[in-house]
């Protein structure tokens, strides 16, 4: 049975914010733990003209939810990147998925080509909607996923492959 446009979108990010939110949990274990000002542990980066690991987070769960949103032809809920807290990313995310739980399969579905435009700066770039999950949207959410990973990893928090990957779907 081949997979649907929805199975390719709406629950890869639902399991994957899923992975990131237990990935914040152990982020504010061990900065309590070790007595990291959370602050400083959310102003980590890999390199000096990357984003932080806050906006990473920040970042991914506003490409999830948008890219759900314009699959959708629904207006995503507003994120206004404002979170200073490791409970604030988490309710973020919180507020991420539970949108995309909202999504049905019948909203997604026979939408591959769907005229999707997107703002980037003061240019807008047009995709077919398939085109713009496959190429554009799930690599930028994985770029920012993955990087949140290795922001954690670098700061010294024992996460493990397993940690990123997540909690297999259920059938």
């Amino acid at each position: 049975m081949p997979m649907t446009f929805y199975q390719s979108s709406i629950p890869q990010f639902i399991q994957a914010l899923t992975a990131l939110s237990g990935m914040l949990d152990k982020a504010e274990a061990y900065a309590t733990e070790k007595k990291i000002d959370h602050a400083a542990l959310l102003g980590m980066r890999l390199n000096p003209t990357m984003w932080t690991l806050g906006k990473q987070v920040q970042s991914a769960s506003a490409w999830a939810v948008r890219t759900a949103g314009y699959l959708a032809g629904q207006t995503p809920p507003a994120m206004e990147d404002s979170e200073k807290t490791i409970p604030e990313l988490k309710a973020r995310v919180a507020k991420a998925i539970e949108f995309l739980k909202s999504i049905k399969a019948t909203d997604v579905d026979g939408q591959e080509d769907r005229d999707i435009v997107v703002k980037l700066g003061a240019n807008e770039t047009k995709f077919k909607a398939m085109n713009f999950l496959q190429y554009f949207a799930l690599p930028n959410f994985m770029f920012h996923t993955t990087t949140t990973y290795n922001i954690m990893r670098q700061s010294g928090i024992e996460l493990a492959k397993r940690d990123f990957l997540g909690k297999k779907p259920e059938a």
